[in-house]
C-alpha cells in the first residue's frame, strides 16, 4: 500500500509538560495537517506528507521548558482520508516507555497571576500551567490524563474546561489545572480536625500564629512540613522538643532570593539559579559560625514591624538574625525558597524564614494524609494547614550541595524523581531488573528499556511504616511503567529486610534473587553515572562509608589482627572494579566494633576499640576521661575475648573515635553521621589550613593497610587547638587514602579512581583527597548520592553485567 504520510514517535519528558500544544503550534507554523496523540510510549505525531525534516526541526527548536526528548522515529504512515487540519486528539495506552515528569517549581508566570488581583486565580494556592505544578505526586497511572491523577475528583469548571481544551492556552491539557471555583480547597485546622479558618483566612491566620512562636503542620505535595519561625529560638527550642530531635540540622524557607542575598551580603549566581530551578531543593550553603551573630549589621534589637498591602497582613522581624538551634556546631545550613503556590503565599505573609522539617513524629514514617497528619503529629504541631488533594507519591525535598566542583546530590527526590538515567554504552540489551538497595537511605531501581528509574529516597527499612511505604512505591512504580522484572537483586548482608524481602518477592515471581557486595555497588554506580563503557576495562575505587557487607580477606592479603580474624565488614576499602568483577587491594585495617550496632550510635566506643589496638597506654593519655571507666574497662574484656565485638574496617567508624577523643558527641549522637559532621565542621574552623605542610600528623601505608598505629602516636603527641587536631585527621586520612589509590593504580596499570560511600559527602575531606591525586582521572558521583541513596543502580548494572557474560 503506498504511503502518503509519516508518523513520528517522540520519546523522552514528553508528557504532561505542554507538548501537544507546542506540536500543535508548530504545525500551525508551518501549515501542515494531521494529528498528535498521548500515548503509552510517548507522543505520536502522524503527518500528511511524506517530508518530516523542518517539521521535527522547529520542533526540537520550539521544546517546551520542563521537556526533553530523548527520541524521535520516524515511519512511513498511510491515512485512509486525508486530514482536513491539524488536531490533537485523545490519549490511548500501551507499553509504557515514556517518563513520567518530576514534579516543578511554580513558574514566573502562574507566580505573576498569583499576585495579580485582576486575575481570577489571584491568591489561590493551587494555581499551575503546563510549565509548573505537581505531576509525580499526583499521578496513578499511565497515561497522564486527569482520570488518571489525584485530581479526578475535581471537575472542571467552564472556565477552566476552555483553558484545558485550547491548544494555544498555557493550561492546555494541564492534568492539575483548577481555580478557586473548582479545584482543591485550604482550611486551618486545630487538634480535633475542627476548622478554623478556610482559604485565603486560613493562609492569614496560618501566619499569625507562626509568628506568635507556634508550630504547624503543613501539607505540601509530597507530603507534610512541620514548620515554626526560623528567628524564634523558643519556637525552634519546643519543636526539637515536640519532635525529639535535640541537634539534627533543620531546613530553612527564605521568603525569596533577595533575602537570601542580603543575609549573604552577596549574590552568587549559581547559587541563585539553583534555589530557583524547577527542581527547587534545599540547598546546603556555608553556615559562618563565627559571625552567625553579626551578619545583620542593621539588626535594631528585637525590633518588629507590620505593614498592611491590600487584604494581606505581613508580618516580619526587621533583619533578626536566624536561631543558632538550627544546626548547632554545624558549619552548613540548608536553605530552600517557596516551590508551590501555597508555600509563597504563607511565605509572603509571614515575611521571615520559616524551619521547614520533614512532618513526622520521631519513628514514624513521613505523614502522607490529613488523617495520619492529625494522629501521627497531634504532640507537635499546634494548628494544621491542610488542603483536600490527595498526595498519591511522597517526594521529600531533595537535598544537594553547591560547590566548586558543581552541584552535588544528597537525596534526590522532589523535583529529581522519576527522571530516568540513561545507561552507559553496552547495556542497552539489559533485562528487566528490580535492584532493591540497602537499608538505610533506601531506592530501588528499575532498569528498563536502556534506562534505569530510580525511586525518591525513602528511608530507614528497620522501620515498618517505611517498609509499608516502600512496598506501596513499588507496587506504583511496577503499575505506572507495566514492570515485571526479569531478577531482583538485594545487597548481600543476609539481615537486611531489603535482603529478605529481595528473596521472598523473587520466589514469588519466579526469577532469580541476585546478591552484590555492598561496595561494588557502590563503585559501580558512580561508574554508571560517569558513563563507563561496559567493555570499557577495571578502575581503582575506593568506597568509604560506614558499614557494609565485604568478603572475607585471603591470608595473602593480609590478615586484621593477631588471631587471624577477618574483616566481613568493611568500610574502608580500596578496590579493583569493573562491572562484573570486585577485587580487595587493601585499606583500613579492621577494628572492633564494641557492642555491635551499639558502636554506631556511641562514638566513644570506637574510639576505646581504636586505642586497644594501637595505642597500648591509652589509659595514660589526658583524652581517657573521654571513655566511662567501669563501662570502659568492662567493654575493653569483651573486645579482647571477641564478645558482640565484630571487625570492621569502617571509616566512618574511625571519624567517629576522633570526634569522640576531641569531645565532640563522645557518648551518644542522636542522628546518623552527626559526630562526623561536627568534626568536620570543627576543621573548617582550622587555621593550620593555610600550613599545613608543618602539621606532624601522617597516616602512611604498611602494605596494603593505612597504619593506625603511627597516625594515632603522631595525632595524640600533637597538642595543637581542636580545630587544627580536627583538620590534621581529615589531611592524614587524605593523604593515606591517596598513596593507597596510587599504589594500586600503578600496580595494576590503571588511571581512573571512582569514588564512593557516604565519607565521600564529607567535602573538606573529599577535595583534600582529590588535590592529592593530580595524575589520575577521578570519577565522582553528582546526580545520585554517594551514599546508600544510589546503591540500587549500582545493584542492577552488576546484575545486568553478569548477564551480558
Amino acid at each position: 500500500m503506498a504511503t502518503n504520510g509519516v508518523r513520528l514517535t517522540i520519546k523522552g519528558k514528553v508528557q504532561g509538560v505542554g507538548f501537544r500544544p507546542t506540536v500543535w503550534q508548530v504545525a500551525q507554523r508551518l501549515g501542515v495537517i494531521g494529528d498528535v496523540g498521548n500515548n503509552a510510549a510517548g507522543v505520536e505525531v502522524r503527518l500528511w506528507g511524506s517530508d518530516a525534516t523542518v517539521f521535527i526541526l522547529e520542533l526540537r527548536r520550539s521544546c517546551p521548558p520542563l521537556a526533553v526528548i530523548d527520541s524521535i522515529d520516524t515511519a512511513p504512515w498511510h491515512w485512509v482520508n486525508r486530514p482536513l487540519t491539524f488536531s490533537i486528539i485523545p490519549s490511548h495506552g500501551g507499553a509504557m516507555s515514556t517518563q513520567v515528569v518530576p514534579d516543578a517549581a511554580t513558574c514566573v508566570d502562574c507566580l505573576a497571576e498569583l499576585n495579580d488581583p485582576a486575575n481570577r486565580r489571584w491568591r489561590y494556592p493551587f494555581i499551575n500551567c503546563t510549565h509548573c505544578g505537581p505531576r509525580f505526586t499526583l499521578i496513578r497511572r499511565m497515561p497522564y490524563d486527569r482520570p488518571n491523577t489525584a485530581m479526578d475528583r475535581f471537575p472542571l469548571c467552564a472556565a477552566c474546561l476552555a483553558e484545558y481544551q485550547h491548544p494555544a492556552d498555557r493550561r492546555f491539557h494541564a492534568q492539575p489545572n483548577a481555580c478557586p471555583h473548582c479545584g482543591p480547597q485550604v482550611w486551618l485546622a486545630n487538634a480535633q480536625g475542627a476548622v478554623l479558618a478556610a482559604k485565603d483566612q486560613a493562609i492569614a491566620e496560618a501566619a499569625r500564629r507562626l509568628c506568635a512562636g507556634e508550630i504547624l503542620a503543613i501539607k505540601g505535595l509530597g507530603g507534610f512540613h512541620l514548620a515554626c519561625d526560623a528567628t524564634n529560638g523558643l519556637a525552634v527550642m519546643h519543636l526539637r522538643q515536640r519532635k525529639r530531635r535535640p541537634s539534627k540540622p533543620l531546613a530553612v524557607m527564605v521568603p525569596d532570593i533577595a533575602w537570601l542575598q542580603r543575609w549573604a551580603g552577596h549574590d552568587n549566581p549559581a547559587l541563585t539559579q539553583l534555589l530557583q530551578s524547577p527542581a527547587a531543593p534545599i540547598v546546603l550553603i556555608p553556615w559562618p559560625v563565627d559571625s552567625r551573630q553579626d551578619v545583620w549589621h542593621d539588626t535594631a534589637g528585637e525590633t518588629w514591624t507590620k505593614t498592611r498591602s491590600g487584604s494581606e497582613a505581613c508580618y516580619g522581624p526587621h533583619q533578626r538574625p536566624l536561631c543558632d538551634l538550627i544546626a548547632p556546631q554545624l558549619h552548613e545550613l540548608g536553605v530552600m525558597l517557596p516551590a508551590n503556590p501555597l508555600q509563597h503565599l504563607l511565605m509572603r505573609a509571614v515575611g521571615r524564614p520559616l524551619v521547614m522539617t520533614s512532618g513526622n513524629r520521631n519513628g514514624r514514617p513521613p505523614a502522607l494524609d490529613n488523617s495520619q497528619a492529625l494522629n501521627d503529629l497531634a504532640t507537635i504541631a499546634d494548628g494544621w494547614l491542610l488542603h483536600d488533594r490527595d498526595i498519591v507519591q511522597r517526594a521529600d525535598d531533595s537535598l544537594v550541595r553547591l560547590s566548586t566542583s558543581g552541584v552535588e546530590m544528597l537525596r534526590r527526590s522532589r523535583g529529581y524523581v522519576p527522571d530516568t538515567l540513561a545507561l552507559p554504552p553496552g547495556f542497552a540489551r539489559s533485562p528487566a531488573i528490580l535492584a532493591l538497595g540497602a537499608d538505610l537511605k533506601n531506592t530501588f531501581c528499575l532498569l528498563r528499556d536502556g534506562q534505569a528509574v530510580l525511586s525518591q529516597h525513602l528511608g530507614d527499612l528497620a522501620d515498618e511504616g517505611i517498609q509499608q511505604q516502600q512496598q506501596q512505591v513499588l507496587a506504583l512504580y511496577r503499575d505506572i511503567w507495566n514492570f515485571t522484572p526479569t531478577r531482583v537483586v538485594v545487597d548481600a548482608h543476609p539481615g537486611y529486610v531489603s535482603h529478605r524481602w529481595g528473596e521472598t518477592l523473587a520466589a514469588e515471581l519466579g526469577v532469580p534473587c541476585i546478591s552484590t557486595l555492598h561496595h561494588h555497588a557502590h563503585l559501580v554506580a558512580c561508574l554508571a553515572e560517569q558513563g563507563w563503557p561496559l567493555d570499557a576495562g577495571p578502575v581503582i575505587g575506593l568506597a568509604l562509608d560506614g558499614l557494609g557487607y565485604g568478603a572475607p580477606c585471603t591470608a595473602e592479603e593480609g590478615m586484621d589482627d593477631a588471631a587471624g580474624n577477618s574483616a566481613r565488614w568493611w568500610g574502608g576499602e580500596c578496590l579493583k572494579v569493573d562491572y562484573c568483577h570486585c577485587e580487595w587491594l587493601g585499606g583500613l585495617p579492621a577494628v572492633a566494633m564494641p557492642g555491635g550496632d551499639l558502636a554506631s550510635r556511641q562514638p566513644w566506643r570506637n574510639l576505646l576499640a581504636q586505642w586497644l589496638r594501637f595505642v597500648p597506654d591509652w589509659r595514660d593519655l589526658p583524652e581517657a576521661a573521654m571513655i566511662v571507666r567501669a563501662e570502659g574497662e568492662l567493654l575493653a574484656r569483651a573486645i579482647n575475648r571477641g564478645i558482640n565485638a565484630p571487625m570492621a574496617s569502617s571509616t566512618g567508624r574511625l571519624f567517629d573515635a576522633v570526634a569522640a577523643a576531641l569531645g565532640l558527641c563522645e557518648r551518644e549522637i542522636s542522628w546518623e553521621g552527626e559526630a562526623a559532621c561536627r568534626l568536620e565542621a570543627l576543621a573548617w574552623r582550622a587555621p593550620a589550613k593555610a600550613a599545613q605542610s608543618t602539621i606532624p600528623v601522617t597516616l602512611p601505608l604498611l602494605g596494603n593497610r593505612l597504619d593506625l598505629a603511627t597516625f594515632w602516636r603522631q595525632w595524640l603527641d600533637w597538642r595543637a587547638e581542636p580545630a587544627d587536631r580536627a583538620y590534621a585527621f581529615h589531611l592524614a586520612l587524605a593523604q593515606g587514602f591517596a598513596a593507597l589509590a596510587r599504589q594500586a593504580a600503578q600496580r595494576h596499570g590503571l588511571t581512573t579512581l571512582a569514588l564512593s560511600g557516604g565519607v565521600m559527602h564529607n567535602r573538606l575531606f573529599r577535595e583534600l583527597l582529590v588535590a592529592e591525586l593530580p595524575a589520575l582521572r577521578i570519577l565522582q558521583p553528582s546526580r545520585l548520592p554517594a551514599g546508600d541513596g544510589g546503591l540500587a543502580l549500582g545493584q542492577a548494572l552488576i546484575a545486568a553485567a553478569r548477564y551480558a557474560q
